[in-house]
């Protein structure tokens, strides 16, 4: 019996130098190997290059916040920083064409190696990926929340009138860089990314602001 106690002594000994040992191997940085990994397996093919995995602060910010929120003060910095980006339009005009920004939410092309140019006149919105929009199309994501009848549930009347200024404002800040208003927002930051061009960007406002356009009927 005394001999079958020290064995297990020894073997618990052994148990706990193990896992000392273990206790000081260094962690991994898993960080650096997913980077490692991610660039070692794309390459440059056409107009998409392996820049596109290089992260800006506000993704990578929320990249680490697994899927949670970063703390209070990152997210306002975010979101400072995504209001600062914003530039409203060239000649004071958010409204174009709301068939054209039907076309334009329909067309999720773009941005593909495959594609012969980058110039966002090229891209299309692909809106109805993630939004319903319009009530006729059955085929629609619900990533986002419904944008059906956004204008008309916000109270615009007359896209000309001053009381519909501050949610045109609103409404193309969140266009141009939707992390604006929502810090690890997964919509396209259309105007700041380049994806899209004002007249594009002005052709989605009337499409969702429009009080003639299908969305608000």
């Amino acid at each position: 019996m005394h001999k079958k106690t020290l064995v297990l002594a020894a073997v618990a000994a052994a148990a706990v130098l193990i896992a000392g040992c273990a206790a000081l191997e260094p962690k991994p940085d898993y960080d650096a190997l997913v980077a490692r990994m991610m660039t070692s397996s794309f390459r440059d093919e056409g107009i998409a290059k392996v820049d596109r995995l290089q992260q800006d602060v506000a993704n990578a910010a929320c990249s680490k916040a697994q899927g949670g929120n970063p703390p209070d003060a990152v997210i306002d910095a975010i979101q400072q920083a995504a209001l600062k980006s914003v530039r409203m339009p060239a000649d004071g005009q958010f409204i174009g064409d709301w068939r054209e920004g039907e076309k334009l939410a329909q067309n999720g092309r773009g941005m593909t190696w495959s594609d012969k140019s980058a110039a966002p006149a090229a891209n299309g919105g692909n809106c109805y990926n993630c939004h319903q929009i319009t009530k006729d199309e059955i085929s629609f994501g619900t990533i986002g929340p419904s944008l059906y009848q956004y204008g008309k549930y916000r109270g615009v009347t007359d896209t000309q009138s001053p009381t519909a200024r501050p949610i045109i404002e609103y409404t193309w800040t969140k266009l141009w860089n939707a992390k604006a208003y929502n810090a690890c927002s997964g919509m396209p930051r259309f105007g700041h990314a380049g994806l899209l061009d004002e007249t594009q960007l002005k052709d989605l406002m009337a499409l969702i602001l429009d009080p003639k356009s299908p969305v608000n009927q």
